[in-house]
């Protein structure tokens, strides 16, 4: 299966067909309400249908991609670019001049910019700060005091952004307004994404007036940053300097509205990603003890009782396992696009110049045709001898190609170390009024989990 330009010279138009079109669909919205009703089901039944197939989302008509070798081809295609129907809705909170939706030679000087903050011999120089934080959570937390995991995974997935990478002061408050925020504008922008209804979305409605006050919250916040940077006259080795300092293609300083979204690209999906999955792993923890325990013991072993540290963190096997587990599971960016540049061939299916692409890591990551027992937690599936059993592109949370999220290693290490810090002193069990239900947006995260530390 591969990803290829159409060349009728060397191709026979007659050899490509049409992706078949998915069942369903209903006047005016297509496929869209099946999206907004349960796209979870809906994402991982495609594939049933075949490794390529056509869904209607209002009048535009999107190519859905199942098969893990495809979408791993079409990530690394030139012939295609970040856009379509996920994009066009991040747009809204992210701009067009960020590293996450730029494309092209304004992507490849971004990705120079930032990637210096994120390769792997600057990441131990984040690991204080990122103990300090994690070890801040156990130490915040009382024996049998429900915790809010939405709030507490969003306070330190923020603290721990903004202090790595921002070198902010980031106070509780405003990791509250981001946590607050971020939940509206995300549900927002995938109502957006599924149901497209153009003109209705601007009408003052109250779910309209919510999105509009958090999306403006939003920015707002990322312009207090910036400001008070400036004010201060410092230049710490840090992300936002690298920014200020930049300069664009003809040698001249980046406009100040790259500033704004390059922070907001860095400060908003990293924080959104990073609590989602710290929220599920708080959940398999009060849900899978045995592997809790199993955590808290590689834990004592690798420290010999000590604190838990960041040079700790590679010895952790089991840890990290788990950690990857429940990406595999709960990856909390669940759905992805892409644009044709041309008309190409994804497998034996022809692909119009322009169309829009879509596909689910979420799907492809809970496939029975990928992974034995596709459905259990099973952190084990990761050690060396199994993991080889994994199809290539079927475990791909960070994306391949030039768009893998830069900050991959910066995210492992920190979860990896925040589930060490709470698990070596906590257990942990829902309580009463939690709801651990998948809350679906433009990322994944529980409805509302509320989780009960235990001590050992």
């Amino acid at each position: 299966m591969t990803v290829e330009s159409v060349n009728p010279e060397t191709r026979e138009a007659a050899e490509l067909r049409e992706p078949p079109l998915a069942g369903g669909a209903v006047p005016v919205l297509g496929h869209g309400l099946k999206l907004a009703r349960d796209p979870l089901a809906f994402m991982a039944q495609l594939r049933d249908h075949g490794e390529v197939v056509r869904l209607k989302l209002g009048p535009k008509t999107v190519y859905a991609v199942t098969a893990p070798a495809l979408t791993g081809a079409l990530a690394l295609s030139p012939d295609y670019k970040i856009d379509g129907p996920v994009w066009e809705s991040l747009e809204g909170l992210l701009g067009k001049q960020g590293v996450a939706t730029a494309n092209g030679p304004l992507h490849r000087r971004q990705r120079r910019t930032i990637q210096p903050a994120f390769r792997m011999a600057a990441i131990p120089a984040y690991g204080p700060i990122m103990e300090e934080e994690a070890h801040a959570l156990t130490e915040r937390w009382r024996p049998g005091e429900p915790v809010d995991a939405t709030s507490e995974s969003f306070r330190v997935a923020v603290r721990i952004a903004a202090r790595c990478l921002l070198r902010g002061q980031y106070m509780d408050e405003r990791a509250e307004r981001l946590s607050i925020d971020l939940a509206t504008v995300f549900r927002g922008m995938y109502r957006r994404m599924v149901l497209p209804l153009g003109p209705l979305h601007r009408l003052p409605f109250p779910a309209n007036r919510e999105f509009n006050r958090a999306l403006a919250d939003l920015h707002l916040l990322v312009d207090e940053i910036v400001t008070e940077r400036r004010a201060s006259g410092q230049k710490p080795d840090d992300l936002l300097t690298a920014l200020l300092d930049a300069k664009d293609d003809n040698g001249e300083p980046i406009s100040e509205q790259e500033i704004h979204d390059q922070v907001v690209a860095i400060l908003t999906p990293g924080s959104e990603t990073v609590a989602s999955t710290i929220m599920w792993l708080l959940q398999i923890l009060a849900d899978h003890p045995e592997h809790a325990e199993k955590v808290r013991a590689e834990v004592e072993s690798v420290t010999g009782g000590a604190r838990v540290g960041f040079e700790h963190v590679r010895r952790l096997t089991h840890t990290n396992n788990v950690v990857v587990e429940a990406l595999r599971l709960r990856p909390a960016v669940w759905i992805l696009t892409r644009r044709a540049l041309t008309d190409t061939a994804l497998g034996d299916y022809r692909i119009p110049a322009g169309a829009d692409i879509i596909y689910s890591p979420y799907a492809i990551q809970r496939d029975h045709r990928s992974y034995v027992r596709h459905l259990d937690f099973d952190p084990d599936r990761w050690l060396p001898e199994r993991a080889a059993e994994v199809p290539k592109y079927a475990m791909s949370p960070f994306s391949v190609g030039n768009r893998k999220c830069p900050s991959d290693h910066f995210s492992m290490a920190q979860l990896s170390l925040i589930v060490a810090a709470v698990s070596a002193k906590y257990r942990f069990r829902q309580v009463s009024g939690s709801d651990d239900a998948t809350r679906v947006g433009i990322t994944l995260r529980p409805n509302q989990l509320l989780v009960e530390p235990v001590e050992w």
